[in-house]
């Protein structure tokens, strides 16, 4: 049986989404259907729709979702109808290489669900983007990317941690292995920057400094544990670190923007030894010039990863407890809401420099 329902569909990259009727398999197997009650608008969205990572139109985009799920399918086993949870992108096997070394975010064999799961009006098949398609009022994932979230969790407040929450923490705890002491660059404070600057105070970094050309990001960064906030438009950002950290450069650089220049400009910034973490998905033909004499003589390491190579079973209940202990700040991560009827207005409004995560609400009849 099939259901009707809204979707928000790119017809065309740098064009406003559409929203439409569109039908909605049901679950089998391991799938679950979602109701979505809020979707944060992540930049790996805007740069998707922007088409800088291929694909074809149409396409539905958004995966950093949150609602309850409304149908399991005959062999799922981890939830049930009414369950509330966060849907992820991060559908994984569990048992591949990649899943075995805690690489689930790079799964070589992620199972399949219906395919394919939505049709429009003219009963033509619509993709989803990166497994989830959450622009929409349900969504059709498979049981491994939900995770269960405590009845008293606000939906919105959930959707934060289906990506930029956990890729900021993934990227300092599970990839840039931040110790106590340390000092510690994030160059880009948007939804994952911001994230990356909360788990670097946790884990007990001693500088933290902010890299970002807005501003008025100043206040909240060193709120969220920045100790330290350059604009490297109106400052020498390799100047000022080097004389932050007495000449040594940091121990390690978190690069949150998805561009080339910002990850070549960390290299020079960290010390003999230290590592940069690319935590910001540039486009497709995005190549970075970096001096490789610096590179090899310094021993100094660049690593890539998605998702801060993060393991949704572990590390999203972790940040709730964190949450719930008053140790994490969410609330005060969401700078605006939109209904679902403007989305067009909130994918413009999460585009600009200033604004943090921006998130739909959807109201359901």
């Amino acid at each position: 049986m099939k259901y009707p329902m809204r979707a928000a569909i790119c017809r065309e990259f740098n064009a406003p989404l559409s929203l439409e009727n569109v039908t909605i398999a049901s679950a089998q197997g391991q799938e679950v259907k979602v109701q979505i009650e809020a979707c944060a608008i992540c930049h790996s969205d805007i740069s998707y729709l922007k088409g800088y990572w291929g694909g074809t139109p149409p396409i539905v985009f958004g995966h950093e979702a949150a609602g309850v799920i409304t149908e399991t399918g005959d062999k799922t086993s981890g939830f049930n109808v009414g369950d509330r949870v966060i849907v992820t992108l991060m559908r994984s096997c569990g048992s591949c290489p990649s899943c075995g070394e805690d690489l689930e975010a790079i799964c070589t064999s992620p199972p399949a669900i219906t395919s394919p799961a939505l049709h429009d009006q003219d009963k033509s098949p619509v993709p989803v983007a990166m497994n989830s398609g959450a622009f929409a009022e349900q969504v059709l994932v498979h049981e491994r990317q939900c995770i269960a979230i405590p009845d008293d969790m606000d939906f919105n407040v959930a959707s934060l941690l289906g990506c930029g929450v956990i890729t900021g923490f993934g990227a300092v705890n599970r990839v840039g292995k931040v110790k106590k002491g340390e000092t510690v660059i994030v160059t880009g404070t948007g939804g994952v920057g911001i994230n990356a600057i909360q788990a670097a105070r946790i884990a007990g970094a001693s500088k933290i400094i902010a890299i970002d050309i807005a501003d008025d990001k100043e206040e909240l960064v060193r709120r969220l544990g920045a100790t330290d906030f350059i604009n490297p438009k109106t400052t020498d950002a390799n100047e000022a670190v080097m004389a932050l950290t007495d000449g040594h450069g940091a121990d390690a650089a978190f690069v949150a923007v998805g561009a080339s220049p910002a990850i070549a400009a960390a290299v020079p910034m960290i010390r003999a030894g230290g590592r940069v973490v690319i935590m910001g998905m540039p486009a497709s033909d995005d190549l970075v010039a970096i001096d490789a004499s610096d590179l090899a003589g310094s021993a100094k390491s660049v690593i890539g990863t998605k998702m801060g190579s993060a393991m949704i079973r572990e590390d999203i209940p972790m940040l709730i407890k964190l949450y719930q202990q008053g140790k994490l700040e969410l609330d005060g991560l969401i700078s605006h809401h939109f209904d679902f009827d403007a989305i067009n207005e909130a994918i413009e409004v999460a585009a600009t420099p200033s604004s943090l995560r921006v998130v739909i609400n959807f109201a359901h009849d």
